[in-house]
């Protein structure tokens, strides 16, 4: 199974840490994000990553090189920060069959095998991990909307947030993923979003499905996020 890792923004919000570095190779709690994201990654069906780099992409490459505890590693760069959405379609071509996409900056303490295994046994087209909260928070991500218990869209950074179920940056797919991130159009931030690729298979009548998250996650921006990764690992 491949694997995708989106690692290729600047990580602005952690400077003075990434003026030199990219932001995976900052260290949290004891060893840099991406060994963190690729961890994660060990404990699926999952034997090769391709790893999208951009600022300082170089650098990634070198401290990693080909492999991770077993796991074959490729690159591909990401000329412009577009957006999820874009940076995954740089990876098409070296994936097939089913998908994992992680997000290079969150940092898991939780069990993520049930995701690929209701993705494998409903044969479904997307997967995704997701968590209930604030109505203030969802307003500030990706939130599905609900009707009757079912999923039947996505939006981004809503102001009136259809419901509280927001995705964990874990996703399975399959290879429709890359037909509807083509399909996507930038948002008014110039961003292709991986929420608008969701959106788009749901609206095709695609099989979506959710796992409710159980564990513990963050996700690494700020210098307090490393605290708290610390707080809780060591």
């Amino acid at each position: 199974m491949h694997a995708i890792v989106p690692a290729a923004g600047e990580g602005t919000r952690l400077r003075p840490l990434t003026d030199e570095q990219p932001k995976g190779l900052v260290e949290v709690a004891g060893k840099p994000l991406l060994s963190h994201v690729f961890g994660t990654l060990t404990d699926l069906p999952v034997d090769e990553a391709v790893v999208v780099v951009g600022y300082r992409g170089d650098q990634i490459r070198n401290h990693y090189g080909d492999s991770f505890e077993g796991i074959d590693l490729r690159y591909v760069e990401q000329p412009e920060r577009r957006g999820l959405a874009d940076a995954i379609l740089q990876a098409e071509g070296l994936v097939s069959d089913d998908v994992v996409v992680l997000n290079g900056d969150n940092v898991f303490d939780a069990d993520l095998g049930p995701v690929v295994t209701r993705h494998r046994e409903t044969d479904a087209d997307a997967t995704t991990l997701v968590d209930e909260v604030s109505r203030e928070r969802a307003a500030e991500a990706g939130v599905f909307a609900v009707e009757d218990g079912d999923i039947v869209g996505m939006v981004e950074k809503p102001s009136e947030p259809p419901s509280r179920l927001v995705p964990r940056g874990f996703h399975v797919f399959s290879e429709a993923l890359f037909p509807a991130c083509r399909l996507v159009t930038p948002a008014h931030t110039g961003e292709y979003e991986l929420t608008d690729a969701i959106d788009l298979l749901i609206q095709a009548g695609r099989h979506v499905e959710t796992v409710r998250f159980e564990g513990w996650c963050c996700n690494v921006n700020t210098p307090a996020d490393r605290e708290r990764v610390a707080a809780h690992l060591e």
